[in-house]
């Protein structure tokens, strides 16, 4: 079930945004449109938990162990003995690993972003266009069109 209020006012916003809050409203189901910023949104409604630097870890870790897995399958696959010295040797090895972790780390931010922020999406304009200077605090799920 969805409700949805609408308001002129940033006073009367705050208001039923706290009468929300103390009837014992999910913080997590609601969303809010708002025409400018109001910092006290974020003092009502808390901290959302930040899942973010999940993606970026995930990508890290992916991108240091392909990293240490592509030099280490190339030696073994062709190997290039020179003067008795060990086919793998981790030094350079750890600088190609280091350069996917950072690379496939930041890839993994910049797409954990786009998913996380559901972007891109058209289905917010036609409603931004409907409620241009009001605010919006819609409780509940949203129907997909």
């Amino acid at each position: 079930m969805t409700e949805r209020f609408v308001f002129e006012s940033r006073e009367e916003f705050l208001e039923r945004l706290r009468a929300l809050i103390d009837e014992g409203t999910d913080p997590q189901s609601i969303r809010i449109r708002m025409p400018y910023q109001v910092p006290e949104v974020m003092e009502i409604l808390g901290e959302r938990p930040d899942r973010l630097r999940f993606f970026a870890l995930f990508g890290a870790l992916t991108g240091f162990g392909s990293g240490l897995a592509l030099t280490i399958y190339s030696v073994l696959s062709w190997p290039l003995i020179v003067g008795g010295k060990p086919i793998i040797s981790l030094p350079p090895f750890l600088l190609i690993g280091y350069l996917l972790t950072i690379l496939c780390g930041s890839l993994g931010a910049f797409f954990g972003f786009l998913l996380l922020a559901r972007l891109p999406s058209g289905r917010g304009l036609a409603e931004g266009a409907q409620f241009p200077e009001r605010f919006v605090i819609v409780v509940g799920e949203e129907e997909e069109p």
